[in-house]
């Protein structure tokens, strides 16, 4: 577990990580060596703790941290599924052998990591997974299908649930396990999206293998495991709703960044972040440029609807920091980030329909940031678990409401019509 984490004065806290930014920021090193000393520092990760790579700062301290990293222009710590999902489950559940096994490479940004959860017939209901994970020596042995993985094709491990007991109930039988990408039995296939993108893909595990070291939690005991996953996954997603963004770019050697100049990633960052580019917008700040570039900023109603939208975004962090003290604290029932989750769902309509009433008909041309943001949009109510599943976890967790009803929880998996065991 996690340890409770120290709470410092916020101007001693300012201080010192600013001093820390003065002495070391480096926009000439390489990626590689700023995130190792980023990581070494314990300033990449404040809320990790001080053993791995963190100095044990509450979420609330940490948001500290974060303003005064992207208030410098500093690059942040490596982006992905590994900081975000991977480390966190390493934490709760890992093995002193896999945490010194594998937290290098996740702090220090060398790996990329993925996520094998959702399959064709199993999504909202996760537990309903197919894929075989069947064990052979001192080995599994994977075969099935994964869909909507983000960034597979760069990634070097995923996160993977698989089905290692039939003759149980569905939660019963799940195991829990991560899997080397690089390897003959792991075929990846792009999945094209409206918006002309392909950040989701499909992965196809034919006799693919993993070692029992790399199993975290019992053989069939992944449920528990994965739950925490998701509740990290929610958090990360409904991060973009208010969070304090620090630039930063994904680990890993596929996408290219670890051996570049850090001063010529944040500048082609940069331009990237600028208007017209094709990507989603997801700052107020975007939106006051917009507004001003298509002179609606006299407009009254475009002004308090985005000063609306400055205030829930606002509140979404300030919940999202209360959720992730309660949780480190063990007061969480573990459904505050699906709060933060439905706030950060409406936070980007929001910006959809703002954006489209700034622009008019400019925001039907494709290729542009306008265009992107309303693609885009669609996807926040479904990734990460819809707004459906979102209201049962808030019902079920938070508000003691009675559990929907699952007449299967207690049938041996092999006897569900459920995927390709319907007839």
């Amino acid at each position: 577990m996690i340890e409770a984490s120290t709470a410092p004065d916020e101007d001693a806290l300012r201080r010192e990580i600013r001093s820390w930014i003065a002495d070391n920021w480096d926009d000439r090193s390489t990626v590689r060596d700023w995130w190792r000393h980023l990581a070494d520092s314990g300033w990449g990760f404040p809320t990790w703790p001080p053993e791995w790579f963190g100095r044990g700062l509450t979420a609330e301290a940490a948001s500290v941290v974060y303003e005064e990293l992207a208030s410098a222009n500093v690059l942040g710590p490596p982006e992905g599924a590994g900081p975000s999902m991977g480390a966190p489950t390493l934490f709760l559940f890992g093995s002193d052998e896999q945490k010194q096994r594998w937290m290098p490479c996740i702090a220090y940004g060398e790996e990329y990591w993925a996520q094998f959860f959702s399959e064709p017939g199993a999504g909202s209901d996760l537990a309903s997974v197919q894929t075989r994970g069947i064990r052979d020596g001192d080995e599994w042995v994977f075969n099935g299908q994964k869909v909507w993985n983000s960034g597979t094709l760069f990634a070097d491990r995923a996160l993977l649930v698989a089905r290692t007991d039939i003759d149980v109930p569905k939660h019963k039988g799940i195991g829990f396990f991560v899997l080397d990408v690089d390897q003959p039995g792991v075929e990846i296939r792009p999945i094209k999206q409206m918006n002309g993108r392909s950040e989701f893909n499909e992965a196809f595990l034919t006799d693919a293998r993993a070692p029992d070291t790399n199993r975290i939690g019992d053989a069939n005991g992944g449920w528990p495991v994965a739950m925490a996953v998701l509740t990290h996954e929610r958090a990360t997603f409904a991060g973009g709703g208010g969070a304090t963004i620090v630039r930063s770019v994904e680990g890993g050697a596929k996408f290219g960044h670890l051996d570049r100049v850090v001063a010529d990633v944040l500048s082609e960052e940069r331009s990237m972040a600028n208007m017209a580019n094709g990507l989603p917008i997801n700052s107020v700040d975007q939106i006051i440029a917009l507004a001003r570039r298509f002179d609606r900023l006299g407009d009254a109603n475009i002004r308090q609807r985005i000063a609306g939208l400055h205030a829930l975004s606002e509140a979404l962090r300030l919940t999202g920091v209360r959720g992730q003290a309660a949780e480190r604290s063990g007061r969480s029932g573990g459904g505050e980030s699906s709060i933060v989750y439905l706030g950060a769902v409406k936070v980007v309509r929001l910006y959809r329909d703002l954006v489209a009433d700034i622009c008019g008909p400019y925001a039907m041309l494709d290729g542009s940031d306008v265009a992107e943001t309303i693609t885009i949009a669609p996807a926040h109510g479904i990734q990460g678990g819809t707004e459906q599943i979102q209201r049962n976890v808030i019902g079920e967790r938070l508000l003691d409401l009675p559990r929907e009803p699952q007449v299967d929880r207690d049938v041996p998996f092999r006897l569900l019509k459920v995927g390709t065991q319907r007839d």
